[in-house]
């Protein structure tokens, strides 16, 4: 998966299905969301979970840093890289996104934005380019996200908080290139 067939798909459908369950990744399948972060599993079963996401033709990005048994480690990366098939990891440290790079995966970097001081860390990293797509919680601050969508010409996604129809439009419009949510409603808007 190139960063560019990425942006493809948000244009198709910008809203990203994130599953923190199993009965959460079997709805998921329904829906039209092309890309589907995956936010649980462990190391003994990330494979089958990211399979299942392949096999309903979507892309499956793993939140590695919420993986059971998996470590922010290269070799951690390798193993995702290797052996599950998975198009891309999400993570919030630089080190992991990095690594997830250099082994060819997409990867997108997660910023929680709680303060002035953290957007500034977020416009550092943009300027570093550490990450093909910037995720930032809670996706729910318009204002934020017109700000960084300005700053930087690389797609973010807002995520967390997101719950309908008018969140969706306000960041879109905003400048976000999708939204990421684990309400299940919004996969089928």
């Amino acid at each position: 998966m190139t960063k560019r067939e990425f942006i493809l798909l948000l244009r198709e459908n910008p809203v990203v299905a994130a599953v923190k369950s199993a009965q959460g990744l079997e709805k998921c399948t329904e829906s039209e969301c092309g890309i589907i972060f995956i936010l649980y599993g462990s190391l003994s079963d990330i494979g089958t979970i990211v399979e299942k996401v392949k096999a309903a033709g979507k892309t499956a990005i793993v939140h590695i840093d919420l993986i059971e048994g998996l470590d922010g480690s290269p070799a951690a990366v390798r193993y995702i890289r290797e052996h599950t098939g998975a198009d891309g990891i999400i993570s919030t440290r630089a080190q992991v996104v990095k690594y997830a790079r250099e082994a060819g995966l997409l990867t997108v970097q997660r910023f929680f934005l709680i303060d002035s001081m953290a957007l500034e860390t977020v416009k550092r990293h943009m300027e570093q380019k550490t990450a093909d797509i910037i995720e930032i919680l809670p996706g729910v601050m318009p204002k934020v996200v017109k700000k960084l969508a300005q700053f930087t010409r690389e797609p973010i996604i807002a995520g967390g908080l997101i719950a309908d129809k008018e969140d969706i439009i306000q960041v879109i419009q905003a400048g976000a290139a999708g939204i990421s949510s684990t309400a299940e409603e919004t996969w089928f808007l």
